[in-house]
């Protein structure tokens, strides 16, 4: 199906607002929603509730529903507002919820789409979610009239490959930094410690963590919990207060659970250091666009009472605040600034998750 297609359905229904968190098997739609639309039309949010949330917003204002797209992985954090704001037991407001099936059972995938994948469609319907796995536009004019007469959410579930997009690619423009986040990675590992621990967050980081090492016990590799790597490295630097935690965190994911950030400061962890490489995109599913390029993290993490934040984008820059960043009494954080974009050749880790859970957990232990 063609993608300008499915837009142009969409909003020939009257459904005219989009916001949602990019998805790989979605990045040709999602391509095509940012090229034709304007901004006031589409919104990338943080996370999958809070795109809801903007949905349910502009229908109390307009009357019309909002589309919101997204990972059936975000379905984990679209199952509040799903059932305690547009549940018709509550407000009763209606979304179209187009969703990239990851994991489709039968359909060769990366083991944390598995479970995910098995479960998405009885998700929607303990739920209560109304939907179609969409194969054709007659499933689109269907989905968006059943929006209109029910007043409810209704799902689109897209399988890999459903969406084809000729258009113009999205503008690479105003990237924060020369550096590449593999050289970035690379040397930070070459910075750190013999004991020192990495926990890296999912998606290119850790896959570019994995082609670093020779050898992995010391790095746990986070597949899937977007925005979580960092509190898991809080729980282990608490349990392991003689070992410092470094944590690889990415922009899109700290945008995603950013709420996690005064909960790191407040635990003043002097082991912790949390390392956010920023390239302003979520990288690892096409490249869409976050607003990191405009926010100061540093402040942010300063006012959340990290005990120092800095902030570099070459490699001169990182060896020149690295004795600060290791020194500081707290929790501190260290902002590296990247360009975008990953070699086509990376590779992914040979060992499933469970296997390298096991050896970190005895390097740890």
């Amino acid at each position: 199906m063609k993608a300008s297609d499915f837009l142009d359905a969409v909003i020939g229904s009257g459904l005219d607002f989009f916001t949602g968190v990019p998805d790989s098997l979605l990045k040709r739609l999602c391509t095509c929603i940012t090229a034709q639309l304007n901004p006031e039309q589409h919104l990338i949010a943080a996370n999958e509730g809070n795109a809801l949330a903007l949905a349910a917003g502009y229908y109390l204002a307009t009357g019309r529903p909002g589309v919101v797209y997204m990972q059936n992985s975000g379905l984990g954090n679209i199952v509040n507002p799903l059932l305690s704001l547009t549940d018709e037991a509550v407000y009763r407001i209606p979304a179209l919820l187009v969703i990239g099936w990851r994991g489709e059972p039968g359909v060769h995938d990366e083991p944390q789409h598995i479970t995910q994948g098995r479960l998405t469609l009885p998700l929607l319907e303990t739920m209560g979610i109304p939907y179609a796995v969409l194969e054709n536009l007659e499933h689109v004019s269907t989905a968006c009239k059943t929006v209109y007469e029910t007043g409810l959410p209704y799902a689109l579930v897209v399988r890999k490959g459903t969406f084809e997009y000729d258009g113009m690619k999205l503008p690479v423009s105003g990237e924060l930094s020369a550096l590449a986040r593999e050289t970035a990675i690379h040397e930070v590992l070459t910075l750190i410690g013999e004991r020192d621990i990495v926990v890296s967050t999912t998606g290119m980081i850790s896959r570019e963590v994995y082609e670093g090492r020779v050898s992995h016990e010391r790095d746990f590799l986070t597949v899937g919990s977007m925005g979580h790597a960092s509190s898991i490295a809080l729980g282990i630097a608490l349990a392991q207060p003689r070992r410092r935690v470094v944590c690889l965190d990415g922009d899109g994911a700290v945008l995603m659970h950013m709420g996690a950030l005064p909960i790191l400061a407040a635990q003043a962890a002097p082991n912790l250091r949390h390392i956010v490489l920023n390239n302003a995109a979520h990288d690892s599913v096409g490249g869409q666009p976050t607003v990191m390029n405009r926010v100061d993290l540093p402040a942010i993490a300063q006012a959340c009472g990290y005990a120092a934040a800095y902030s570099v984008d070459s490699i001169d820059g990182l060896r020149n605040v690295w004795a600060d960043f290791l020194q500081t009494s707290g929790t501190s954080m260290l902002e590296i600034r990247v360009h975008r974009g990953a070699r086509p050749d990376l590779g992914r880790p040979k060992e499933t998750p469970q296997e390298n859970k096991q050896i970190f957990m005895k390097f740890i232990q």
